[in-house]
């Protein structure tokens, strides 16, 4: 029988997305709905199988491991794994600094 998961959404996360969406609704308010439902729908299907997901290469050189991702280009879902939870911790751009950001954001996470 596979484990079921809740699905939970950080506060930086949340604004990572209302952030994205913000900024692309300025130029395509329907394209800021696509990219919400599409990078909502690939969060929560982590959910169903979620060490599918690779770990961060960023991080893991670092030795850090239980952060990984589901990409739904250009962007990064960044999630770790508890007991009966995905935590979903941040959403970025894959053509910023990625290694930067992760930093920041999870480091005061």
């Amino acid at each position: 029988m596979t484990k079921t998961y809740k699905l939970q959404w950080t506060g930086n996360a949340k604004d990572d997305l209302l952030n994205i969406v913000a900024y692309i609704k300025e130029e395509s308010p329907g394209v800021a709905n696509e990219i919400y439902q599409k990078i909502r729908g690939k969060a929560h299907s982590s959910n169903f199988f979620p060490l599918k997901g690779r770990v961060l290469p960023e991080l893991q050189k670092e030795g850090i491991t239980q952060y990984r991702e589901v990409i739904t280009s250009p962007w990064r879902i960044i999630y770790k794994v508890g007991n009966d939870t995905v935590y979903i911790m941040a959403i970025l751009d894959a053509r910023q600094n990625v290694e930067e950001l992760l930093l920041q954001k999870l480091l005061k996470s």
